[in-house]
């Protein structure tokens, strides 16, 4: 990989770090400190990852939590491995029962959104496999900012200021324990201001004496199954009972004789492969990063893309994917041949027959983890069960009613996910994690990544400086305020709905750990929050 790391085209951003013996990068400065802290005691890069992901559930509760979801991608050994740690609808959660509640589709808030969460067994079943350390010491600095508090950094304490105020507007009895839980005397925390949070400690320590099993069959199941029964949930200690995480092969696109590699649906990875493999076929770097040619490109090939995603994308297990004939480079190339110099709007193809956080760690025996966790929308459903400090995520709302459609809600199956980790390789060795979080700008954010390093041979703090576009079901094209006057006027010339947004967030936020040829790591972290990259 031609990486210039002399090269600053972003003044004021970050300087890329550089490390031999580890790297965490994660949205919150403690929390990488705490996958830090794991590696030096002798922990490997699952270790690592796995307290970052803890302490990020007590120290962004904004955007994660023990009650949400997770996906990973590992490279131990010779062999890059996936998981799949997404929950199921509750038995009860029927179509028919949705309908007799007088919903339409899917709620947001509230308890007909929640699906079993999966992060904890996720966290158990990783470090079952590949962890070195006892859970217990693991966990242990989570649970410290937990019990002893940790300051709210800025940016983290802005989101949490919105989910305060939303959580006033609700009313119900499965609201009740989100203030007690995720406020002081009703109001978020300040920047700055120390947030301690007992009933997290509680579960995270119940979690480290009994491993995940506790989370799905013991205490923490039994208070989750009570709460759902008294205040009208559907969520039964059964339906944790039977959750499963899914180790799974990553599905793959070769982009500029690099392989990008990602999770396979019920995740939206697919989307940043196809919008790659339609972009393989054009030379973007004859056009210069930041010109409307350029944005314009990846624009169309990111609709032609979700066109197919949101068309196809189910629980495999219940509805087949036809994820191989998605993938088809033919039919990609296929797909390319329709961009043309205007913004067009894009059917799905016909196939060829036959709220998140994303982290990253690497250690010094080159093991690699990309993950990403989430509650969904900020606190999720707003559902919190008491004395637990668990904010119950709300991804049932990706299902949808239609019952044609693969991705239509029903018992015992998981919704279409947004959220999705990343991995590079070239010829069978690894290159490392990366990702941006953040709903449907995920794999957009992916795309403009892996175009910024491939084409444009940005390292990996420039790639994620740079500025971003997201385009919305809706046909707007949101730009950064960053954006150059002459990208945003070329690309309104083309048709394109331009709106520059200037709302903090929209545009995800992303870390990145490259290794490079010398076996030390360069990574980059998002200038986009409250993020760190630190090495050692």
């Amino acid at each position: 990989m031609d990486l210039n790391l002399h090269h600053f085209p972003y003044p004021g951003r970050r300087v890329p770090v550089v490390a031999e013996r580890g790297v965490v990068a994660s949205s919150h400065p403690l929390a990488s400190q705490a996958g830090m802290q794991v590696l030096q005691a002798g922990g490997n890069a699952v270790d690592a990852a796995i307290a970052t992901a803890a302490a990020l559930t007590v120290l962004e509760p904004t955007s994660n939590g023990l009650g949400g979801d997770g996906f990973a991608l590992i490279w131990a050994g010779n062999t890059l491995h996936g998981i799949n740690g997404s929950g199921a609808a509750p038995a009860a959660l029927t179509a028919e029962a949705l309908a007799a509640a007088g919903h339409a589709e899917m709620p947001v808030h509230g308890w007909w959104p929640v699906t079993v969460p999966g992060v904890v067994r996720l966290w158990g079943d990783m470090h079952e496999r590949f962890g070195r350390l006892p859970l217990a010491q693991v966990l242990a600095p989570a649970i410290a900012y937990a019990e002893e508090g940790a300051p709210a950094p800025p940016m983290v304490a802005y989101f949490w200021a919105r989910g305060v105020a939303a959580a006033h507007a609700r009313t119900g009895p499965e609201f009740a324990g989100f203030l007690p839980t995720f406020s002081l005397d009703g109001r978020a925390p300040r920047p700055g201001e120390r947030f301690v949070s007992p009933g997290h400690a509680r579960t995270l320590r119940l979690i480290a004496r009994h491993g995940a099993d506790v989370f799905y069959h013991g205490e923490i199941a039994a208070a989750i199954d009570r709460f759902a029964r008294a205040t009208g949930g559907l969520l039964r200690a059964e339906d944790l009972a039977t959750h499963r995480s899914e180790w799974v092969t990553p599905i793959t696109m070769q982009y500029r004789g690099y392989t990008v590699h990602e999770i396979p649906p019920n995740g939206q990875g697919i989307a940043a492969l196809m919008a790659l493999g339609i972009l393989d076929h054009v030379d973007l770097a004859r056009f210069p990063r930041e010109s409307a040619d350029a944005f314009h490109w990846q624009v169309e090939a990111m609709k032609l893309a979700f066109a197919d995603a949101f068309a196809y994308v189910a629980d495999p297990a219940k509805a087949p994917v036809p994820v191989a004939q998605m993938l088809d480079r033919d039919r990609l190339a296929a797909r390319s041949r329709l961009i043309g110099a205007r913004a067009q709007d894009y059917g799905p193809a016909a196939l060829p027959k036959g709220g998140t956080v994303y982290f990253a760690t690497a250690d010094r025996d080159g093991m690699m983890v990309s993950m990403i966790q989430s509650t969904y929308m900020g606190f999720g459903s707003g559902v919190v069960v008491p004395e637990y400090g668990i904010a119950l995520h709300n991804r049932g709302c990706g299902f949808v009613v239609d019952p044609s459609h693969p991705n239509h809600v029903a018992p015992g199956k998981r919704p279409f996910h947004t959220i999705i980790p990343g991995f590079l390789s070239k010829d069978g060795a690894p290159i490392g994690p990366f990702g941006v979080m953040g709903a449907h700008m995920q794999p957009q954010g992916h795309t403009q990544v892996i175009v910024n390093t491939l084409d444009y041979g940005l390292h990996p703090q420039a790639a994620l400086d740079a500025p971003r576009w997201r385009w919305e079901r809706d046909g707007t094209l949101r730009l950064e305020l960053e954006t150059p006057r002459h990208v945003i006027e070329g690309l309104a010339a083309r048709g394109h709905q331009v709106a520059v947004e200037s709302e903090l967030g929209g545009f995800g936020r992303g870390q990145v750990i490259w290794r490079l040829p010398s076996g030390c790591y360069v990574a980059g972290t998002e200038p986009r929050c409250d993020g760190l990259a630190v090495g050692w």
